[in-house]
């Protein structure tokens, strides 16, 4: 059985502490995975909400092509117009 020098187990060492190293905190770790991953899901959330949202503006300008009650009801509403020969009365309180 040969001897082996010191020295050579020393640079194993360093090497594989090096190699840790790049494992838990270098790019690629563990811990950036980690990072990645929880982006993912917020995008994911974010998607989804945003899909909902486009859906229900879908069915907004389904509506408005399909009749002018939806017009009416939104004139009505968000700019206070009345018919043509009809009264408006406001109730403060």
């Amino acid at each position: 059985m040969t001897k082996t020098p010191y020295w050579l187990f020393a640079v194993l060492i360093l090497l594989l502490a090096g190699l840790q190293y790049r494992v838990w905190k270098g790019e690629g770790s563990v811990e950036h995975l980690a990072q990645l991953n929880q982006q993912i899901i917020d995008q994911q959330n974010e998607n989804e909400r945003l899909l909902e949202r486009n859906h229900v503006l879908e069915a907004e300008v389904s509506e408005l092509k399909k009749g002018l009650e939806t017009v009416e009801e939104r004139a009505r509403q968000e700019l206070g117009m009345i018919k043509e020969n009809e009264t408006f009365y406001m109730l403060v309180q």
